[in-house]
Parts: structure tokens; C-alpha cells; sequence
């Protein structure tokens, strides 16, 4: 009993010592626009407080401080401990001891000494610094008010962007082009037209003798209210008018505007006309039709920039009309302005609004403002429209749905707790990226907190993993981009210059000169594209480099893949990111891990050596050391031999390395940074064939055990081969493809068939894998004619997927099974839905888009909403390669946590798994067996049972037959990620 009650005071002291901790972020959270974060960081908060920070002393009590630099340290305070009034007097933790014993039976002295024993060993425990996330608890403090302001300061400057753009827009009369007033449009265009519609009947039957009706049928309905909507949008978003216009001012805008594209359309049709019958009978060309030709054709490319003005001048000029006059114009203006105030409605958004029935009211009224004249005595009133405050609220609110800046943070992650409710501390964040999808988001938020557990876990082991930057990386990387860029696969800074016109009326040379000046525009504006890709990745690189290290907070897309959140710098990435990127940790060689980084090495070097066996790739890094030296110390004045790497960013950090490891008096105790990759041999292929237990295919994508690693693109392409052998010995009369076999037959490779290869487990088509081939073929120039080309392509194509069908009939199998139920679930419009192996609900996004596209002189306006429709033929195409994505998705997961659990760091892309060089046997015997058990459950019986649970009424095909491959051997296969 008393051994219970010292142990809750001596607990209870911890936790008072441990609130005087110097940062809270809960006094911060009234500042934030996210109290849900704010009160997740202060719950996380709470619970780290309550571990213990100090020890107590039989003299004083030894407690934890800080310096002014927020520096851990010890000192020792002369108070002694005073057990909430338990006792009369203040005593140290002796003193108690001894109260306890006088009052209990002597046979209690042992257990008191017992107790005072513990605390004193706890006392030497405490004594270092308490360590969160890898770094002490006042550095972290530090780096956590970094991290906040971070994160504020980006949200805060992406705001003002953003209203920035919403300002100039609007005050350039662009409002109509932003995304929400779009969605406005999309609730008022119908109704109005329609209105605009019955309206032109009336006119045309004689029955509307107003004054507009001569000028109000002269363009279709949903023109006119396209122009309407557009027009007064524009004027009412301005900045001065504060949403509000003068209804003369609106009016003669409106029917200004209907006015001149009256005339467009009228000078559109009447040159198109003449256009078709320009053909003169005696065989000569009308110069007048040759002439409004080309006018036609300028104003079309005037009114595709956007030019309006020159447009009118040129129209106007063509068009020997009456002007309508400005009364008509605001008559016409004024009627189209009553219309659109008769059918447009707003109301607020669902989550405001009360038990009550819906608030819907017009989006504008017409009132009267008085305005009294400075100059002479007495008022005046004028008619102005107003639109309701809803609209400009809803305008200023989407600044919630910009863009957020993500940057990598200098703290862990939130751990995931909900949708909404995990990685940054106060930047909004999703565990699934929907992009819109409403079922998706449905389906997560109703899935129980049980269900997506092993996902939130999964998201937080990545997230936690620590990065730094590899600065001898990046300081060859700025020289070389210094310098111009062009080495390392890093694109050339300069623009290729524009091809000189050519001093000649030739129209042939004139039409080749317009080729090559199209091709030059549009590989300047590749290399524009990349050089902004490459600038952003090192800005961020440079802004992290003098960190001890970072974090990259991770999510799903809607199959269950992670992704980092960051988007630009992180070891998804190209090759520039993954040879900057490092394990902030640093761990010993080890025997094992000097062996693997120099499989590494060869790995990333590739061109061939990746697919030795590991002693080919061993001895291939061993024969080269006298280049891996030179690359280390003089990358750039060197041989420069890591740039005939394939990747050689990565190539140059892992000489780096290794140069230090065997130069070092002990290469093993070496400390390594460097992440070594492990990756799956097709791994789509994998699934598959472990789904069909399918012998021949699992031993062509190394799921059985070899000498050397299978390569299942030689494999197709030695089956390629073998037919066209077959062909080509035919006779050319009664066999077409004979020629073409003969033609190919040299120009079959592995290259040739590997992107058909690769996509085939997204089911690509027999087009698909033409044009791929078509591709191929066209970059090594020895087909001349293009019409062979086509012709060679397609018989390419139809060997190729021949030979996959024969090489892995089980995957097809299971494809085709997919993609029936997949058509039978669509076919009665619904999206397919599953559960992924770790319970994580999935939803295919699918729908058909209610699309109604109207052209004007002002704008192409294309209004579109996701219908109820699902899209048959995508529902079913897709589900495949999803449903695969879904399994890999979960094998990585379990792999991730499986690591973590085990004490190695983890980082994963898809189907490629990284630890450091020591871990990477740990690493490899943990993923199959991961994968073992992934595949031991009935993932297709669970799939099929589901279905049939969610659609009762639909009858499924039966599953497809499967072979007897016995799972087991993934265990002893060494090349089945290597």
C-alpha cells in the first residue's frame, strides 16, 4: 500500500516539474485559422509532457532547465518534496522512507529500500536529455516554433497571392474566368436560356412588340446568356463598383457586346459561304473570295488571342449594316438584365444552414441610390444592380481551396488520427488526395477508425523517416547548373535560337521554315518547363541544406498508394532528388553493408551491370575503383566516368561514399548515410502471378529462385523473336506478315518490347502498344518509309502481346476477370468499390461529365458537372491496373511498419524499398515475408465475396483457375527485389 502511494506522488511530482516546459503551441491556437490542429498538436503535447524530466535526490531535487539558448541541462533546487500534505513536515525522499517505516510493520523496511532503489536508478536514467523525434526536447522546442512559423507564413503568403490574383483579375473584368464564378454559371446558364429562348419565339411569332424585339433573335439563346452572364459578372467584380453596377452602364455593355458578335457571326457566315463557292467555273480563283479568306482566317486568329478590338475593326469594316444605336443597345441589354435577375439564385453552402428549410434568394437585385451633387443644389437617383453578399463571400473564401505550399517539415508529422487530422501542424492536410471525387471522401470519413489503422500507422512510419541533404552533391549540381546546365541529364539554360526566315517567296521553303519554327517554339518551351522543375528543386534543397534534418509527411491517392506531400524535392522524384537526398541517421557498414553498397553502386550505374548477378555487380564496382576514386575527389575535373551512369546523381553520391568507406583504416565501421534501393523485377507482373500462382510467370519475374536475376523483357523479346523467325520462313504470297518479320527481325530488343511490357499490366491495348512501338522504331531511323513503319508497328504490336498472353496466361486471365466484374458492377451505374488487404476503402472516381461548351467572340466557355453517370468503359479498363495498384499499395505498407517495428529506417517508392546499407538482409527478409503473407490471405474470394455483398442482385463470373506456384519460395528467391 504505502510502496503504491509513493510511487503515485513521486509520479505526480514528474508530472508538475514537467509544466514549466518554455513553449505551448495552445497559446497560439486562437491566432490559426485550424483549432482542430491546434488542438491536435496540444493533445500530442500533453502526452509527451507527462513522461517524466527529472529525478529526485535523497538531498534536493535534481531538475531538468534551460539555458537562454533553450540548451538542456541539469542543476539541483535545495526544496525538497512535500507529498500533498501526506505529512506535516517538508522532508527529501529519505525522510519519507523513514515515516513510511515507522508507521509499518518493520517486515516493510526491505520493500522501502526496494523503492528507494528504484528511484535512484531511475535517477541515473534521467539524467539524459529527454529525446523527441531524435533530437533533445529544448532543440526540439526550438524547431518546432520554426516549424510553425513556417507553416503560417507560407499559408499567410499564399492568402495574399491569391487575393492578389482574385483583385487584378477582377479589376481587369476577368471574374468571369475564376473557378467559382464559373460554378455560378453552371446553376444560372440553363435557366436563362431557356428564358432568352421563349423570349425569341415570342419575337419571331410577332407576338413581342417591344422595342428590342428586332435585335433580340439575331444569336442562339445560349450566346446571349453566356455574353449576359459574362458582362455583368465583370462589371459587378470590380473593385470600385464593391458589387454593384449602373443599370445603363451594365445595359450598354450587354447589348454593345451582342451587337458586335452579331456582326462576327454575320461576316463568319458570310465569308464561309463564299468560301464554298469560290470555285470559279472557268477555272480561275474570285480575287474578292481569295481576299475575305484570308480576312476570315485572321479573325480567327484574333479572336483565338483574345484581340476583340482588332476583330471589330476589321468586321466593322466588312459589315455594311446599320448600327443599331446606343437606344437599342440598352434596350436589349436592359431585357437580358430583367431575365437574369428573374432566373439566378444563390443560396449558402449545406454546412451552414440550420434545421430550417434552405435559404435560397436572388443572386441580384435592382434598386434605386440617391446621391446628392456637390456642385449644384438638390439629388439624384439612378437604378443600379446589386449581387448578393453570398457571392463575393463565396469568391473570398476560395482562397481556402488554393494551393498550399507543403515544404518538408523540421519536426515529425502528426501522427494521422482522422481524414483531416494528422501531418502538419497547422497547414490543412487530407489523408487522400480525392481531387473532387464525393464518394471517395464519403467512404473514407464513414470507414470505422479500426478499418484505416494499418494505413494511418503505415503514413506515419514514412513520415517520421529523418532526410538531410547530401551537400557534396548539391555543390556539383549548382556548379553545373552554374555553368549552363546540359551535363547529367539537366537541361540546357539557353534557348535554342529561333531558324533565321528565309529570303524567298517559295512557299515550300516558307511552310518548312514555319515547321522548324514551331518545333524550335516548342522544345524552348519544354526546356523553359524544365529549368522552372530543376530551380524549384534546388531552391528547396538549398533552403534545407543547412538543417540537421527534415520530414516529409505522407498521404494516399484514392488506391491506397502513399505519396510524400511535398511536392517538389523528395525521393519520388528524378534522379537530381534521389542523389541529394540522405538518411539523416547514420549507421555502420558492417561486412554486409559495404557488400551491398557496392551492388548499389552498380545498381544505379545500370546499362546492364543492374542485371548480373550480385557477384557480376560486385565485381563490376571492384574493377572500377580506380573511376570511383577519381569521380569522388574531382567530379567535374576528372574522367567524369559517374556521368555514363543512368543515374548519375545518385552514382556520384554512392562513389562518395564509397570512396570514404575503402579509404577508411576500417571500412566497415564506416558511418553511411546513403540509402541502398531494393526494387521489384515488374512488379505489377509479381502481383499477378502470385495472385494466379502461376509457375512459368512467377519464375520469369524472379519469384523463384536463380543464379542471376530473370529479366521478363529479354524473356518477351526472345519470344518475339522466335515467332518472326517462325514468320519470316513463310512464304510471302500467302503470308503478309512474312515481309514484315524479315524487315524486324534485326531490330528486336529488349528496348523494343519493354514499355508494352510495363504497361501491359495497365492493360494497355493493342493501340496503345502500336504506337509504343511506333515510337521505337521511328528513334532508330532504320525503317525509312512511314508507311512501313505503320505497317511493321502494328505486326509488332500483335507479336508482342501474343507473346505476353502465352508468357503469363494467369495474369491475363485474372485481368479479364477484373475487368468483367468491373463491366458488370458499371453497367448498372455504379462505381466499383473494394477494400484494400488492410481495410482501407476504395472508390474508382469515374463519372461522366455533363459538358456544354459555348463559343463567342469573348470567350469559349465550357460548363461542365460530374453527372450521376458512371463511365462504363473507364470503370472497367481501369479496375486492373487499380486494383494491382491497391495490393502493391498494401505490401509496401506492411513492409514499411514491419521495418519500423524492427529498428530500421524505411523509405518507400512503390515498388522500390530503401534502408541503410547494414539493414538491407533485415530489410529483404522482411518484405517476403510481407509478401508471403499479403499473398497467403484470398484476396480474389474476398474481392468476389464483397461484391457480391455490395450488389446482390448482379450475377459475377466465377473466379479464374489457378496454378499450384507454392508461395514459399518468394522466401529464398534473392533476386525477387534486388
Amino acid at each position: 500500500m504505502w510502496r503504491n502511494l509513493a510511487k503515485h506522488a513521486y509520479t505526480r511530482r514528474l508530472q508538475l516539474s514537467s509544466q514549466h516546459s518554455s513553449f505551448s503551441p495552445s497559446n497560439c491556437t486562437s491566432r490559426f485559422y485550424f483549432p482542430d490542429k491546434a488542438r491536435a498538436l496540444e493533445s500530442q503535447d500533453h502526452v509527451n509532457s507527462l513522461r517524466p524530466v527529472a529525478g529526485l535526490r535523497r538531498i534536493g531535487v535534481l531538475s531538468f532547465q534551460q539555458d537562454e539558448l533553450g540548451r538542456p541541462g541539469f542543476g539541483v533546487t535545495k526544496t525538497p518534496v512535500n507529498f500533498f500534505g501526506l505529512f506535516g513536515y517538508q522532508k527529501g525522499y529519505a525522510s519519507a522512507a523513514e515515516a513510511i517505516a515507522s508507521e509499518e510493520d518493520m517486515s516493510g523496511v526491505d520493500e522501502v529500500q526496494e523503492l528507494v532503489e528504484e528511484v535512484n536508478k531511475g535517477d541515473k536514467l534521467e539524467k539524459q536529455p529527454k529525446l523527441i523525434g531524435g533530437v533533445a526536447q529544448g532543440k526540439h522546442n526550438v524547431l518546432r516554433r520554426r516549424q510553425i512559423k513556417m507553416e503560417t507564413e507560407a499559408w499567410e503568403e499564399a492568402a495574399k497571392e491569391y487575393r492578389e490574383l482574385l483583385s487584378d483579375m477582377c479589376e481587369q473584368k476577368l471574374a468571369p474566368n475564376l473557378p467559382y464564378i464559373k460554378s455560378l454559371f453552371l446553376g444560372w446558364f440553363e435557366p436563362l436560356r431557356d428564358v432568352i429562348a421563349a423570349e425569341q419565339d415570342l419575337c419571331k411569332q410577332g407576338k413581342n412588340r417591344a422595342a428590342y424585339a428586332p435585335y433580340f433573335d439575331h444569336l442562339p439563346a445560349d450566346m446571349m446568356a453566356v455574353i449576359t452572364m459574362h458582362k455583368l459578372m465583370g462589371l459587378l467584380m470590380t473593385g470600385e463598383g464593391n458589387g454593384s453596377a449602373r443599370v445603363v452602364q451594365a445595359a450598354c455593355h450587354i447589348g454593345e457586346a451582342i451587337e458586335h458578335e452579331v456582326r462576327i457571326q454575320r461576316f463568319m457566315e458570310k465569308t464561309k459561304k463564299k468560301s464554298a463557292s469560290s470555285n470559279n467555273p472557268d477555272g480561275g480563283s474570285n480575287p474578292v473570295t481569295k481576299e475575305q479568306e484570308k480576312l476570315r482566317k485572321k479573325v480567327s486568329m484574333l479572336m483565338k488571342k483574345q484581340k476583340l478590338q482588332q476583330v471589330r475593326q476589321i468586321v466593322k469594316r466588312q459589315d455594311d449594316s446599320k448600327p443599331w444605336g446606343q437606344d437599342a443597345n440598352v434596350k436589349v441589354g436592359s431585357r437580358l438584365i430583367e431575365l437574369l435577375i428573374e432566373t439566378a439564385y444563390i443560396q449558402p453552402p449545406a454546412d451552414q444552414l440550420g434545421d430550417g428549410p434552405p435559404d435560397i434568394r436572388p443572386a441580384f437585385v435592382h434598386t434605386l441610390k440617391t446621391v446628392i451633387k456637390e456642385t449644384q443644389k438638390g439629388t439624384r437617383r439612378y437604378g443600379v444592380i446589386e449581387c448578393d453578399p453570398l457571392v463575393r463571400k463565396g469568391l473570398e473564401k476560395t482562397a481556402r481551396h488554393m494551393v498550399i505550399p507543403y515544404m518538408p517539415m523540421l519536426v515529425p508529422p502528426l501522427n494521422w488520427t482522422g481524414y483531416d487530422k494528422g501531418a502538419y501542424l497547422f497547414l490543412p492536410s487530407y489523408v487522400m488526395r480525392i481531387h473532387g471525387a464525393r464518394q471517395q471522401r464519403e467512404a473514407i470519413k464513414r470507414a470505422p477508425r479500426k478499418a484505416l489503422e494499418p494505413a494511418f500507422e503505415a503514413l506515419n512510419t514514412l513520415g517520421n523517416t529523418k532526410w538531410r541533404i547530401n551537400k557534396r552533391v548539391l555543390g556539383v549540381i549548382d556548379r553545373i547548373w552554374a555553368s549552363g546546365g546540359r551535363l547529367a541529364d539537366l537541361v540546357d539554360r539557353e534557348d535554342v535560337p529561333l531558324p533565321e526566315e528565309p529570303d524567298t517567296e517559295d512557299e515550300a521553303e516558307i511552310r518548312k521554315w514555319k515547321w522548324k519554327v514551331r518545333s524550335v517554339k516548342k522544345e524552348n518551351s519544354e526546356r523553359h518547363s524544365q529549368r522552372c522543375d530543376i530551380e524549384l528543386k534546388l531552391a528547396v534543397a538549398r533552403k534545407m541544406k543547412d538543417e540537421d534534418g527534415f520530414f516529409y509527411p505522407h498521404n494516399l491517392d484514392f488506391r491506397g498508394r502513399a505519396y510524400p506531400m511535398h511536392p517538389y524535392l523528395n525521393h519520388l522524384g528524378s534522379d537530381l532528388c534521389r542523389g541529394i537526398l540522405e538518411f539523416a541517421e547514420g549507421r555502420p557498414l558492417g561486412k554486409s553493408g559495404l557488400r551491398w553498397l557496392k551492388i548499389h553502386l552498380a545498381n544505379v550505374y545500370a546499362g546492364g551491370v543492374d542485371k548480373l548477378s550480385y557477384e557480376g555487380r560486385v565485381a563490376f564496382t571492384e574493377n572500377h575503383l580506380e573511376d570511383i576514386f577519381d569521380s569522388a575527389d574531382r567530379p567535374l575535373e576528372g574522367r567524369r566516368w559517374w556521368l555514363s551512369a543512368e543515374d548519375p546523381f545518385q552514382c556520384l553520391a554512392t562513389c562518395i561514399n564509397l570512396s570514404e568507406a575503402l579509404r577508411s583504416s576500417s571500412p566497415e565501421t564506416t558511418i553511411s548515410h546513403m540509402p541502398v534501393h531494393q526494387d521489384g523485377s515488374c512488379n505489377g507482373l509479381q502481383h499477378y502471378a502470385a495472385l494466379g500462382r502461376d509457375k512459368l510467370g512467377a519464375a520469369a519475374v524472379n519469384l523463384v529462385a536463380g543464379e542471376k536475376p530473370a529479366d521478363v523483357y529479354s524473356g518477351i523479346a526472345a519470344r518475339v523473336l522466335d515467332i518472326m523467325q517462325r514468320d519470316a520462313q513463310k512464304d510471302p504470297a500467302t503470308e503478309p506478315n512474312a515481309l514484315r518479320a524479315r524487315l524486324l527481325i534485326s531490330q528486336v530488343d529488349r528496348k523494343l518490347v519493354k514499355q508494352t511490357v510495363m504497361t501491359s499490366v495497365y492493360g494497355v491495348t493493342y493501340i496503345g502498344a502500336r504506337d509504343q512501338i511506333k515510337r521505337r522504331l521511328k528513334e532508330r531511323c532504320a525503317i525509312a518509309d512511314e508507311g512501313e513503319v505503320f505497317s511493321a508497328s502494328c505486326y509488332a504490336a500483335k507479336t508482342t502481346l501474343t507473346a505476353l498472353g502465352e508468357m503469363f496466361e494467369a495474369a491475363r486471365s485474372i485481368m479479364s476477370w477484373l475487368g468483367d466484374c468491373a463491366k458488370v458492377i458499371a453497367s448498372e451505374n455504379h462505381p466499383v468499390r473494394w477494400n484494400t488487404p488492410l481495410g482501407l476503402p476504395v472508390v474508382q472516381p469515374y463519372r461522366k461529365l455533363g459538358r456544354h461548351l459555348i463559343k463567342t467572340s469573348l470567350q469559349v466557355l465550357s460548363l461542365q458537372r460530374e453527372t450521376d453517370k458512371v463511365m462504363v468503359k473507364r470503370q472497367r479498363t481501369a479496375f486492373p491496373p487499380n486494383f494491382v495498384h491497391s495490393l502493391d499499395g498494401s505490401h509496401m505498407m506492411m513492409t514499411a511498419v514491419a521495418c519500423q517495428k524492427a529498428g530500421l529506417n524505411f523509405a518507400g517508392v512503390h515498388d522500390s524499398y530503401w534502408t541503410h546499407a547494414c539493414d538491407v538482409d533485415e530489410m529483404n527478409r522482411i518484405l517476403r515475408e510481407k509478401f508471403v503473407e499479403l499473398y497467403g490471405m484470398p484476396i480474389l474470394e474476398n474481392l468476389l465475396e464483397g461484391f457480391q455483398k455490395s450488389f446482390p442482385t448482379l450475377n459475377f463470373p466465377p473466379l479464374p483457375e489457378r496454378g499450384d506456384f507454392d508461395l514459399r519460395e518468394v522466401l529464398e528467391s534473392p533476386y525477387f527485389f534486388n
